[in-house]
């Protein structure tokens, strides 16, 4: 979680409001073994899957007139080696992911219907996951995570209520490893194109006593990416401690990251692109001999850990509840060479007549995410009902610090030239039920209540004191035509805030977006197939302008009305016993309905303009063919249409179609001595070494000219190069 921004992440406490972190643990381990010792006297009926639990209050059936995806280990396992969780989810329906470096490590990115990271929900267990200012994921932060995760499901459109920020294009929720009955343990090395290695390490000691587990993974990825010097070393833990009942699941998990990523968000021109794909421009200056040169620690560094507990308990054949409570430690800085910076900027005090000095300079984050989340549900033959929601506060200091300077004044070591502070406390109540009126016909309702106060103080925020009361109603109708074909229908009512780049902009006002969505799923034998149609109106939308700030933050603006118009349909199709195919497809129409823009000097009213980042094709194919049991070769086809990456049309913004292909191989053995399981994968990424972008910037300004007097508006664009053909490798030993 980086703002201020780098990259934007979360923030902390100031003063004597620091969260000590030995009273935390404390303080949970008090709650674990209360908890403990209240399990240890329930004796009710046993429940099943008590892990899936955690994450029932925000998760949806085919019962749930909700468009969604599911994946789970088995179908992320031979791929998974060593790029982010949005490269892994890049094949599902609406989705189109970028990644900074180019090769899927560092900082990656993902949409989803056009909407960007800001606008997905993302919770770990329940628990939000979203920096709470920028309302970004970043993954970065939680290398190897993948590692560690039982499924995840992305709902597309604005989904069930759940905790943390609104989803306007979508929401993901991620369950954790679920405990293990015997004890065991993973070794999982790969190794790839760019000096990319990923090293793993995770055990279970299996229920001790018919009770206990403790489990853990320790993770070592790096890579020197395929943009020059864009160097990515990560390290992660996760660490879970499991004490299962005949009624009640208690975990409590430890887990986070560091991360030291060379800075390559800059991006290229079109020249560059077309002379130097590889170029990266972060760290450039010219020294006092006048040679050009790269500052070697143009880099960014943060750490963020974990802590969850949840507490899930069946009360008794209808009734089953959970209970959590969170905290998350984010610290961490970017560091960058600044050329001929003024001096006053730094308070810093002229020296003779000079003014301005080169310097390195760092931007902190430090902060604190805390809170609890619960729910609770009631399940009958025709009734399934939860009651949950959470309550989240979030206290952060932004602070910067100049760490050398050719002319270094009156400064001190340690000197801070700006002390930001903000808060935030997000708290949310809902209620949501399936009720079966007939054997064929069921209806959902969700209420949801959301109230979220916003303080921040900064040189670019100004003064922000803000409460925003959200009220988010849903419903929709499911209709089992019979036991293969069934229809839905829902609608659901969405508000979000505006985020601190937001507010840097100047006046902004939330957003509100209603949804529409009509649905057709057919399974049969050997074909099941999702058909999806939607409608979502937009009042306020925060649009992507293209541009961005200082530190590579995209930057938005409201567009006062527009939508998101389309369809979107996926299929799973056994061709034979050895042939699968699994097709998607998105067609959409993105538009601002009246969108205003100053061309020359003039304001003009540009009519219907598509909105930024949106392509009105996505398409996605995972081919398999499986030889043998054991032995799996896919071909995986992402085609992203061309988009624009402003909201005026300018052809200038211009991002092209690309049509990529990915080669997955993978083949697993089960020995009958040491170990369990042998797994030998291999990924050929872009086996057609397609030279694309899958992502930009495009921004204006005026030119003015005396002689004539004229404004004159420029247009001018950037680009993301992504790595051309490459591979990546991998061998796992279970035990």
């Amino acid at each position: 979680m980086k703002t201020f921004f780098l990259r934007a992440k979360a923030q902390s406490y100031k003063g004597s409001k620091v969260v000590n972190l030995k009273s935390i643990l404390f303080l949970l381990s008090s709650i674990f073994c209360s908890l403990f010792s209240f399990a240890q006297e329930q004796d009710s009926t046993k429940v099943n899957s008590l892990d899936e639990v955690l994450v029932s209050a925000v998760r949806v059936t085919i019962k749930t007139p909700v468009s969604f995806s599911n994946l789970d280990k088995k179908d992320i396992k031979s791929r998974n080696l060593g790029q982010d969780i949005p490269i892994l989810m890049n094949y599902l329906p609406s989705v189109v992911t970028t990644s900074d470096a180019g090769n899927g490590f560092g900082y990656t990115g993902i949409r989803v219907r056009g909407s960007d990271a800001t606008r997905v929900n993302v919770t770990i267990n329940g628990i939000p996951y979203n920096d709470a200012e920028s309302q970004g994921t970043f993954w970065v932060n939680m290398p190897d995570f993948a590692s560690s995760l039982e499924s995840l499901q992305l709902q597309r459109g604005v989904g069930t209520s759940t905790n943390g920020s609104g989803a306007f294009g979508a929401s993901l929720n991620m369950l954790t490893d679920n405990y293990a009955t015997k004890a065991n343990g993973e070794i999982s090395n790969s190794v790839g194109s760019f000096n990319s290695r990923k090293h793993t390490v995770k055990f279970s000691s299996g229920l001790l006593n018919d009770h206990f587990e403790l489990a853990g993974r320790l993770s070592n990825l790096k890579s020197e990416g395929y943009i020059d010097r864009a160097s990515s070393d990560l390290k992660s833990y996760f660490l879970q401690g499991t004490y299962v009942g005949k009624t009640t699941l208690i975990k409590a998990l430890v887990f986070g990251g560091t991360e030291k990523t060379y800075q390559s968000w800059n991006g290229i021109d079109a020249k560059t692109l077309a002379e130097n794909r590889t170029f990266n421009s972060a760290g450039k200056f010219t020294d006092e001999a006048g040679n050009i040169r790269f500052y070697d620690n143009e880099t960014d560094n943060y750490q963020q850990d974990h802590y969850q507990l949840h507490w899930s308990e069946s009360i008794s054949d209808n009734w089953s509840s959970t209970l959590a409570f969170h905290y998350t430690k984010g610290k961490g800085f970017y560091e960058n060479y600044k050329e001929d910076a003024d001096m006053a900027d730094y308070n810093l005090q002229p020296v003779g007549l000079v003014t301005t000095t080169d310097l390195v300079r760092q931007k902190w984050l430090d902060n604190n995410f805390y809170g609890t989340t619960f729910s609770l549900k009631y399940k009958n033959k025709k009734l399934d009902a939860i009651l949950g929601g959470g309550w989240n506060k979030y206290e952060g200091d932004h602070f910067g610090k100049v760490i050398w300077a050719r002319y270094a004044s009156q400064s001190e070591l340690g000197d801070h030239y700006y002390d930001d502070f903000s808060t935030k406390t997000d708290g949310n109540i809902f209620a949501k039920a399936n009720y079966q009126f007939t054997e064929k016909l069921s209806f959902y309702g969700d209420l949801q209540y959301r109230n979220v106060q916003y303080k921040a103080n900064s040189v670019e925020t100004g003064l922000v004191d803000d409460s925003f009361n959200f009220f988010n109603p849903k419903a929709g109708l499911n209709y089992e035509l019979n036991q293969k074909n069934t229809l839905y229908f829902s609608y659901a009512r969405a508000n979000r805030e505006p985020n601190r780049t937001d507010y840097e902009g100047g006046n902004v006002k939330p957003e509100k977006l209603n949804d529409f969505e009509l649905g057709w799923r057919l399974v049969t034998e050997k074909l099941q197939l999702n058909t999806n149609f939607y409608y979502m109106a937009y009042k306020d939308q925060l649009v992507l302008t293209g541009e961005l700030n200082d530190v590579g933050s995209p930057l938005r603006a409201n567009s006062g009305d527009s939508y998101r118009l389309g369809i979107e349909i996926d299929a799973t199709l056994q061709l034979s016993e050895k042939w699968f195919l699994q097709p998607n497809v998105t067609l959409s129409q993105n538009k601002n309905k009246d969108f205003y823009f100053t061309r020359d000097g003039v304001l003009q009213n540009l009519g219907a303009t598509n909105i930024a980042f949106s392509p009105e094709i996505i398409a996605g194919n995972r081919l398999t063919f499986m030889p043998i049991k054991s032995m799996q070769l896919s071909l995986l086809s992402k085609f992203v249409g061309e988009q624009f990456m402003g909201n005026i049309d300018s052809n200038v913004s211009k991002l092209d179609s690309y049509f990529v292909n990915d080669l997955n191989v993978s083949y697993e053995f089960k020995p009958k001595t040491i170990f369990k399981s042998i797994l030998l994968s291999a990924l050929v990424n872009n086996i057609f070494d397609l030279k694309y972008e899958s992502n930009g910037f495009f921004y204006t300004y005026d030119d003015d000219y005396s002689n004539p007097p004229a404004i004159t508006t420029i247009e001018e664009a950037g680009y993301y190069p992504q790595a051309g053909t490459n591979f990546l490798m991998g061998l796992t030993l279970k035990f």
